[in-house]
């Protein structure tokens, strides 16, 4: 008969009853998922599982061996596809309605409800008054001056409370994993770690609309990062309906790689950005050319959906398009610029700190239980502070476009920014303003609503650098002929800088200091504005702002919440020892839990697997003998067809792994010799720390064993690495607790 334990190992499976005559009846357990949410993939048996799968697909005779690697790559490339058509129309449509509900806040159309400001007022000139679009007030017929304030500013922030509390209702019920950014999940996904439930069509469902109430709801926050995640949600979605990528991990990897580029693409309207930013921050297409090229692909068609669109009706993918006064800059404005590098540096820095700070004390106080009063309350804070200034009063997107815009007389001036005689009134709102989003933004990003932290952070820094060029302006108009302006006209009535473009500065040095991105982030800049000419000035910022960034702190934002979640996400940092070895950083064999070959029995085993949740035991033999590894999903399997198929099996048997033990009679032992890994990586503990560490991060192992002359002395898992190069960040794992993950 059956032993008791196994409805006690094998709690997920079916129960199963004897026949009349005593006997289990003849059944063929389904194979368990490979992996299962929380753990690692064994990137060293996938590759090996890829590989052999390749090798079959070409060695098959006739046509059969023509035709299959075709509609194999066939597949790939319509995932690749379809992808980046979804991700491209889904992106411009919630464009759309964003733009929608962001400017149902302050009025309506008066010829037609579902018109936003921008379709409302269609063809008219520059600086033209347009008469079809109505406040409140206006619509109610409303005179009294007072009475028009009360009402816009009460439906300004009823509506923002009503669609940041719709968005976190939404989230907190139905879908968790859709609060949040979702960039740091999707890093530690395409680094090997499993978590499907975060990419489930639920959660895309949900995080799309959640997205697009929180961005109306002028909380601050962007909707860039969340699109990646909408993105690879998709491709996981389109994905499933293929056979090959359900059990393929490598694939299924290689498809949201691309689809990453693709979301980075709709977010900024930047299919180049999009390719470089999964080579540089998500470290996916370092080593595989065929990625890239997918990612490429996949960031072109979504490009292509999105203009095909137009949600913008420009017909043009440039989100905010600028134009400078000439396409030259002087040599004295690197002093500026260089100084705005260092304050985003510094900014950034401060930002990421506030924000983990205000991260852990979310999560240690009262408000970890109730998360949707929390965003009702800050909505109400964010639209009520909002209003009082006149810059943060627009969504966020507007500002940004028209801090980039130089003063054209043709054009309308954005409340009074092109007024010279009022300059310092300017400078002191676009401070406060960069100041109030800042600490608004620190709070905002980590709520449970979709946030990203683009958008709001772009905004910071446009503001500082416009005021920052409006003083630049300032003092070149009061000393015209001073040292410093020789190379502009000596008439300061000929404009000589742009403030525009300060504020494009701004932006990257500030995005570069919360980000630590480069490359990525210079090519995005200057195909989201369309500044081709100042690419150098933007690197210069750039450049200074993570160094400035560095020096204060080595870790982005992205890399702070992933270190606080405890995913096991390996960072590509070039990691130095100070003289460790191996035998510091390994866990010693008394430590650990080892199944003992030709000792162990089947109900010692089962107890074994029934206490413990590690992935996988190492195997030795009486003398502390290497024999292998075992994984826990190859020993559960393994022991459940022995108790299904041997009527006679007892708890008595011993469990055997190698040939050492024949002399034991076949029905007295349990041969598991099949379910040792079949490459596993041994060192000795005397090397270097540093080359363990290199190990890991280039082949992705999920343990490395240590042995001596045959015996095992330790071993070292992907986990112990993780938290030794987040050692020296204070708060690492503060928010694993109850993450889900």
């Amino acid at each position: 008969m059956p032993i008791d334990h196994t409805s006690t190992l094998f709690h997920d499976g079916e129960q199963y009853e004897l026949t009349e005559d005593g006997h289990l009846p003849p059944f063929t357990p389904a194979r368990t998922p490979k992996y299962k949410d929380g753990s690692s993939i064994d990137w060293l048996h996938e590759e090996a599982a890829e590989r052999e799968r390749d090798h079959a697909l070409h060695s098959q005779a006739g046509v059969r061996g023509a035709l299959l690697p075709a509609i194999e790559s066939a597949r790939m490339w319509v995932v690749v596809i379809v992808t980046g058509m979804g991700i491209g129309m889904a992106g411009a449509w919630l464009d759309v309605l964003v733009k929608w509900l962001g400017d149902l806040r302050e009025g309506r159309c008066s010829y037609g409800f579902f018109y936003n400001s921008v379709a409302c007022c269609s063809g008219l000139d520059p600086g033209e008054v347009c008469k079809d679009w109505e406040t409140w007030s206006d619509y109610l017929h409303i005179k009294s001056v007072f009475a028009h304030s009360l009402l816009q500013a009460f439906v300004y922030v009823a509506l923002a409370i009503v669609f940041a509390g719709a968005a976190a209702l939404l989230v907190v019920n139905y879908a968790p994993y859709a609060f949040h950014t979702g960039i740091p999940e999707i890093k530690a996904i395409l680094g090997g770690y499993v978590f499907d439930s975060f990419l489930t069509p639920w959660t895309l469902l949900i995080k799309a609309l959640g997205l697009a109430l929180t961005v109306a709801s002028g909380l601050s926050l962007g909707k860039e990062g969340p699109l990646v995640h909408v993105s690879c949600c998709m491709a996981y979605l389109v994905s499933r309906l293929f056979k090959q990528f359900r059990h393929n991990e490598a694939s299924k990897r290689r498809v949201l790689a691309a689809a990453a580029a693709a979301g980075v693409s709709v977010a900024f309207g930047s299919p180049l950005g999009g390719v470089l930013f999964g080579l540089e921050e998500l470290d996916t297409f370092a080593n595989e050319t065929d990625v890239m090229w997918r990612g490429f692909v996949a960031s072109a068609v979504a490009a292509v959906a999105l203009q095909w669109v137009n949600p913008f009706g420009t017909a043009k993918l440039v989100l905010f398009q600028v134009t400078f006064v000439d396409d030259t800059w002087r040599a004295f404005e690197l002093i500026p610029w260089i100084t705005l590098g260092v304050i985003g540096g510094v900014l950034g820095s401060l930002l990421i700190r506030l924000n983990v700070e205000i991260a852990i004390f979310r999560r240690q106080s009262v408000l970890a239980d109730w998360p949707i009063l929390e965003v009702v309350s800050v909505s109400a804070f964010t639209a009520a502070m909002s209003y009082l200034v006149v810059f943060a009063r627009v969504q966020t997107s507007e500002l940004v476009a028209n801090l980039f815009q130089e003063c054209d007389p043709t054009k309308g001036d954005y409340h009074g920014l092109c007024n010279p005689t009022a300059t310092r009134q300017n400078i002191f709102l676009l401070i406060l303003t960069a100041l109030m989003k800042m600490a608004l933004t620190s709070w905002t990003f980590g709520m449970s609503i979709p946030a990203g932290i683009f958008l709001p952070t772009i905004a910071i820094g446009a503001c500082l650098g416009r005021a920052m060029g409006l003083v630049t302006q300032s003092l070149y108009r009061a000393y015209p002929t001073a040292w410093m302006f020789l190379s502009c006209p000596p008439d300061p009535s000929v404009r000589c800088i742009s403030p525009g473009f300060y504020a494009v500065i701004g932006a990257s040095a500030m995005l570069g200091g919360v980000t630590r991105m480069t490359i990525s982030l210079v090519v995005i800049l200057f195909e989201l504005t369309g500044a081709l000419s100042h690419v150098l000035p933007i690197m210069i910022s750039v450049m200074t702002s993570k160094w400035v960034g560095d020096a204060l702190g080595k870790d982005g934002i992205y890399a702070v919440w992933i270190a606080m979640r405890r995913y096991p996400w390996l960072p590509p940092v070039d990691y130095r020892d100070r003289g460790e070895t191996g035998a510091t950083l390994m866990k010693p064999l008394a430590s650990l839990f080892v199944i003992e070959d030709g000792k162990t029995t089947v109900k010692e085993m089962i107890q074994l697997l029934e206490k413990h949740e590690f992935h996988g035991f190492p195997v030795v033999d009486r003398h502390s003998e290497f024999v292998g590894y075992a994984t826990r999903e190859e020993l559960q399997l393994a022991i459940s067809n022995a108790l299904l198929s041997e009527e006679a099996l007892t708890s008595r048997r011993i469990c055997t792994f190698s040939q050492n033990h024949l002399r034991i009679h076949a029905d007295e032992r349990l041969d598991l010799s099949g379910t040792l890994e079949q490459a596993v990586i041994q060192l000795r503990k005397e090397v270097p720390q540093e080359l363990v560490v290199k190990m890991f991060q280039k082949l992705n192992p999920r343990q490395i064993v240590f042995t001596h002359a045959g015996k095992l002395t330790g071993m070292v898992t992907k986990t112990d690495v993780v938290a030794l190069l987040t050692s020296h960040f204070p708060h690492a794992a503060a928010l694993a607790e109850r993450s889900g993950s």
